[in-house]
């Protein structure tokens, strides 16, 4: 099942994001292929992270949430909220076909 994660950072927190950076990076880069998308959300001008958005296939809820305690921004206080929740991928899909829009 795809879990999407809606976590914004701290404010005043930009320093955390830059020491973390590679560790998560690293966390990201060993989870293998079960992260399906990873991003940073921008400040509204664009100039600087603000969160991040990933999509990431784990057996349940339960094993998304322990997955993400693990990530070294989580680890490092980075993130004022996270949101995560079942996701379904319907458009842009690898295997997007009619019937599994419905």
């Amino acid at each position: 099942m795809l879990f999407s994660f809606y976590c914004l950072d701290r404010s005043g927190a930009e320093d955390v994001r830059l020491e973390t950076r590679n560790d998560h990076l690293e966390f990201i880069a060993s989870s293998g292929d079960m992260v399906k998308i990873a991003g940073p959300i921008l400040s509204e001008d664009g100039a600087s992270m603000a969160g991040s958005i990933l999509i990431v296939e784990h057996e349940s809820l339960d094993a998304a949430k322990a997955w993400g305690a693990l990530d070294p921004y989580a680890r490092a206080g980075l993130f004022q909220s996270v949101d995560i929740r079942p996701w379904k991928w319907i458009i842009g899909a690898p295997d997007t076909t009619l019937e599994k829009m419905k």
